[in-house]
């Protein structure tokens, strides 16, 4: 697993990529925070599209990064998700803190 996060205007923007599970959460969730901190984004977007395997602590992550940006002023939006990692999301009641699109390009 992996991230790669850019900052475009008041966009912060995390592309998540493979496995995302305990063994890896730890060091996403600190580089996010780090940037995040660091940009003050209006809009947070993590980027689903690559990413093959979530368990609970995918759940885990996204919540925690809600938290920050309900201390930062902004909002948390989830894009590109695959439909079997969007069903666990909607059964954790995650649609209820964040935006979330199935797939297809951001506009």
């Amino acid at each position: 697993m992996s991230v790669r996060i850019y900052l475009a205007e008041d966009i912060l923007t995390a592309y998540l990529s493979g496995e995302l599970d305990h063994h890896v959460v730890r060091t996403i969730r600190e580089e996010i925070d780090e940037a995040a901190e660091r940009a003050h984004p209006a809009v947070l977007v993590l980027d689903f599209r690559d990413v093959t395997f979530m368990d609970s602590s995918g759940i885990g992550l996204v919540m925690g990064r809600y938290a920050l940006m309900q201390e930062l002023g902004g909002e948390l939006k989830i894009e590109n998700l695959p439909n079997h990692i969007k069903k666990v999301m909607r059964l954790a009641g995650l649609e209820r803190l964040a935006n979330m699109e199935t797939g297809g390009v951001r506009k």
